[in-house]
């Protein structure tokens, strides 16, 4: 007997990774050199197909939200941009010095996020975008450049300036419209603030504006969140990031300022996520991915359409490439090959840096199977579909996929599986099918937020 959609909801609130990556960060296990890392890159662009994007982590906050799960440093001293700025170019300089291709491989996606972003001035962020262009070959067509903004903490000016410089897209920190729930979260953000930099964004030119939400938050209710998805609709954004709220405050120490009692139970919590998801539906956004919506026009949604989305630790993307190159603390990079994560603490990456190293804190070197899972996580994850390799791997998974079948979350075949309409809100579970390391990293332990 078919379960309702409420019983597959709460059947599958289980903590499982969110494949920005795979392997996931708590499976990496051996670290590249610096001379491995800049060969991976070197042989990556030289592939005449291949393509890159750029991240740049820019992590100061003026205040300390408690939902947050980023890495932060929490400050009112902006006299601390400018020389974190210089660090970045730094550590570019050297990446030019070792991997000289990146100055002329066309770069298709620059992203800002934090952080707050918009901690730097008009100048500094003038400072940081044209210092990088300069020794940078921009793509002529499709180039796109983002960044995350703090409604709170952002201009006019800071956007006439990025615009200048060719930002194209901005996505705006909502979280929530509720004055309680804001406040509890320590994010004070009345809705005219948000209007005024969205009415912004567009009148200046930027195609499309993204609103980040989160459910699940404390104070959260129904009701609540009912007036956060209408005061959303309002304002119409092309794209809306629809996040579960994830509870670590073993890692996020701020997470204990509010009590378990302040937080929805998980059932109030999945009602949450399943009343939000049908206005979105209603207004005419579609479900293109996991905690994703997008309205019609938009290219994340013609990128879907086409098969030709992408996922990395930016998130969804319409930009697809090979590389991408984070800068600055804790950022990580990626190739077909290798991850690597610059240090997390600002001391210790402005420390290797002085000595003219890449400040590397972690990384992993995937294996043939692992980027045989990763190309498999990554296409259920963007296309929700999967076609088989050959009949030895639809045997192997047949049975182990017969309960997502039975309960209508998948169709399957000998060519291979789509997710159903109503297996998309499950899609972390569906590909934890294809995660060689679960059973090894015990996602019972902690170290994944809930599913929902």
């Amino acid at each position: 007997m078919a379960l309702q959609f409420s019983e597959l909801l709460k059947k599958y609130d289980v903590p499982v990774p969110r494949y920005t990556s795979y392997p996931t960060v708590p499976s990496w296990k051996e670290t590249p050199t610096s001379d491995e890392w800049f060969q991976s890159l070197k042989a990556t662009l030289t592939n005449q197909n291949s393509s890159w994007s750029m991240y740049l982590h820019l992590p100061f906050c003026e205040s300390l939200c408690t939902f947050c799960g980023c890495n932060t440093i929490i400050t009112k001293d902006h006299s601390k941009a400018h020389p974190y700025v210089e660090d970045i170019l730094k550590e570019w300089s050297l990446y030019l010095k070792n991997v000289p291709e990146l100055a002329t491989k066309p770069l298709k996606h620059i992203h800002l996020g934090g952080g707050s972003p918009t901690f730097l001035s008009p100048q500094e962020l003038e400072y940081l975008i044209s210092s990088l262009f300069k020794t940078l070959t921009l793509a002529d067509e499709n180039f796109e450049a983002s960044i995350e903004v703090d409604p709170r903490r952002t201009t006019n000016e800071q956007l006439k300036v990025l615009h200048k410089l060719g930002f194209n897209r901005v996505s705006l920190g909502v979280q929530d419209f509720n004055a309680e729930v804001q406040r509890i979260i320590h994010r004070e953000q009345p809705f005219d603030m948000t209007k005024a930099i969205t009415d912004s964004a567009r009148e200046l030119g930027y195609t499309s504006v993204n609103f980040d939400l989160i459910y699940g938050l404390p104070l959260q209710t129904k009701e609540r969140l009912i007036y956060t998805v209408e005061k959303t609709l309002d304002l119409k954004p092309d794209r809306i990031a629809f996040y579960s709220f994830a509870l670590v405050p073993w890692i996020k120490p701020a997470q204990r300022l509010f009590k378990d009692s302040d937080l929805p139970s998980s059932e109030e919590k999945r009602e949450l996520y399943e009343v939000a998801r049908a206005m979105f539906l209603k207004a005419g956004y579609r479900d293109i991915g996991m905690d994703h919506f997008a309205l019609e026009n938009d290219s994340l949604f013609e990128a879907y359409q086409k098969q030709k989305l992408h996922r990395n630790f930016m998130g969804y993307t319409d930009q697809k490439s090979d590389i991408l190159l984070g800068l600055g603390i804790s950022s990580i990079s990626e190739t077909p090959d290798m991850f690597h994560q610059n240090e997390k603490l600002l001391p210790k990456y402005q420390e290797q840096l002085a000595q003219a190293h890449i400040p590397t804190h972690r990384g992993h070197k995937l294996s043939t199977k692992d980027q045989e899972q990763r190309l498999k996580i990554l296409q259920i994850m963007t296309q929700y579909t999967y076609q088989w390799k050959d009949d030895s791997e639809y045997s192997a998974y047949k049975e182990r996929m017969s309960e997502l079948v039975n309960e209508g979350l998948v169709t399957l075949d000998v060519k291979g599986f789509k997710v159903t309409e109503t297996g998309h809100p499950f899609l972390r579970n569906i590909c934890a099918l294809f995660d060689e390391y679960i059973p090894q990293v015990r996602p019972d332990k902690g170290l994944f937020s809930k599913s929902i």
